[in-house]
């Protein structure tokens, strides 16, 4: 039985014609909503953000004010409106313009909470992105499955093109402690191509490869390149689904947090993380020769401060 709180939200909602948690949602929790999405380009998430910040008067302004206060070209606010599943600029201006209204009537503590700390939404988002990874971990044969076999491969190769190439970076890192070698391809095309049909050809089993959003066209191309090599692809990425998961072998599928104007990866950051940690106990006398060999040599030359 709904409590009295349930009840009045649903006669709310069916008064105004609006679904049960639409009506529910806080005016800045639809915004979120309507623009979470994962292909914004930075451009398009200024134009988001300025929208959220600014409702209750960026809802009412033309096609071309817009673009003059938020900095960008009519075009790109039209492509914005596609992005987010609109016909075009009118058809999204008229939805938040319901949803500015909605901000108006709802008074002091709607207007208060359109104005909550976009950071703070940002860590939440990532919160829940560790919370789904972690409910995957529940059942980890396949990280440790695939942890030993990146560890048996020879050489390994990590791929990690444009904004990916951080992960892929910070992956190969690690590994070279643990591996005896490691190969990093952070360049697309033929620079790509070259390496990764020499690791082939020099005995390797397996590419690690990271995408994440945007996904740049020359990592699919280098994940068909590393296929038809001989070479198997396990893919670190933000959805189980589009054209690089489906030619990778095996797919870790980890939300990105995309509420700001650049995507961050905690989560895939910790899905690297746990992979290397596969990897380690895939092969334990091995890890620890390398690392206790690695300790004397940044004794020896004073790699790091000591504490």
């Amino acid at each position: 039985m709904p409590s009295p709180q349930q009840a009045r939200a649903q006669a709310s909602a069916i008064t105004s014609g609006k679904p049960a948690s639409e009506a529910e949602a806080s005016p800045t929790s639809q915004l979120r909503t309507l623009f979470d999405q994962p292909r914004l380009s930075p451009g398009q998430r200024r134009i988001a953000q300025y929208l959220i910040e600014h409702i209750t008067e960026a809802a009412f302004l033309s096609i071309t004010d817009l673009a003059d206060r938020v900095g960008v070209s009519q075009p790109s606010v039209t492509r914005f409106a596609a992005a987010v599943g609109f016909s075009g600029y009118p058809a999204l201006r008229e939805k938040l313009q319901s949803i500015a209204l909605g901000t108006l009537a709802g008074g002091p503590a709607a207007a208060e909470e359109n104005g909550a700390n976009e950071l703070q939404a940002a860590v939440d988002a990532e919160i829940e992105n560790l919370e789904n990874l972690r409910r995957d971990f529940a059942s980890p044969d396949q990280v440790i499955d695939i942890g030993r076999k990146l560890s048996q491969s020879t050489p390994l190769t990590i791929l990690g093109l444009r904004i990916s190439g951080s992960l892929a970076e910070y992956f190969a890192y690690a590994a070279r402690r643990i591996h005896p070698d490691v190969r990093l391809v952070t360049r697309g095309g033929s620079v790509a191509y070259d390496a990764l049909l020499q690791s082939r050809e020099a005995g390797g089993t397996w590419v690690l490869a990271f995408s994440m959003p945007r996904h740049a066209q020359e990592t699919l191309t280098a994940v068909r390149v590393a296929r038809s090599a001989g070479l198997k692809v396990a893919l670190v990425t933000d959805l189980a689904l589009g054209p690089v998961a489906d030619t990778a072998d095996v797919v870790f599928a980890t939300g990105t947090g995309s509420r700001l104007v650049f995507d961050s990866y905690a989560a895939p950051g910790v899905m690297a993380a746990a992979l290397l940690q596969a990897m380690t106990d895939a092969d334990p006398e091995r890890t620890q020769a390398r690392l206790e060999e690695y300790e004397h040599i940044s004794d020896e030359h004073q790699f790091f401060l000591r504490d």
